[in-house]
């Protein structure tokens, strides 16, 4: 069983671009990927970033043979938290999780992106992070490289520790990509001796 959950420290942090990185990544090394994204808001006319990487694994594995609604199955017009944007919709778990198993049968590796980051709430009592146990996947965090995100990776990476969940985190370079040097990245590789980014992920 080979499962990533792509997650993020907060929302717009690069997931969809982690997601299509980590899927290239894979294929390059000869595996059928294949994608699912549980839940996409703010839809109009179709799920954007699902749609996106829905198109990429196609390319990468014609044996991806699903539609869009097998891809993204839950999809909500509100750009909001899942538990805001799905009103009085119910969300199924057990339904997704069949829907997992039925992807993986056409792939080595699925790829599943999250929305928002680690603890946006799916359910009142039900978060993001929860769903990585539900799946059984492994973890991927996502952080930005903007002024705060020292914070944001020391609180996330504290909450996927908390519950014992199996993660590696990689930076997304792109928000005050000119000052990240100086601002944030001294701390980090202090703290983490060593960092990894998306851009480097060949």
């Amino acid at each position: 069983m080979n499962r990533i959950f792509i997650s993020g420290t907060n929302t717009d942090v690069g997931k969809t671009y982690a997601s299509e990185q980590i899927l290239k990544h894979y294929a390059k090394k000869g595996l059928k990927v294949g994608y699912f994204k549980p839940c996409e808001t703010g839809v109009i006319d179709k799920p954007l970033d699902g749609s996106k990487m829905f198109e990429l694994v196609k390319k990468l594995n014609p044996e991806f043979k699903v539609t869009i609604n097998d891809v993204v199955p839950y999809q909500f017009k509100l750009p909001a938290a899942p538990y805001v944007a799905k009103k009085e919709q119910n969300i199924d778990f057990e339904f997704l999780k069949d829907k997992i198993k039925y992807l993986e049968t056409m792939c080595d590796l699925l790829v599943i992106e999250g929305a928002g980051g680690l603890m946006v709430p799916v359910l009142e009592d039900l978060f993001m992070i929860d769903l990585i146990k539900i799946f059984e996947a492994k973890a991927v965090l996502i952080a930005p490289s903007k002024l705060g995100c020292i914070n944001d990776i020391l609180l996330s990476i504290e909450a996927l520790k908390n519950r014992k969940i199996d993660f590696e985190w990689y930076i997304n370079l792109y928000q005050d990509k000119d000052s990240f040097d100086e601002v944030s990245k001294p701390f980090l590789e202090k703290h983490f001796k060593t960092l990894k980014y998306l851009h480097e992920l060949d």
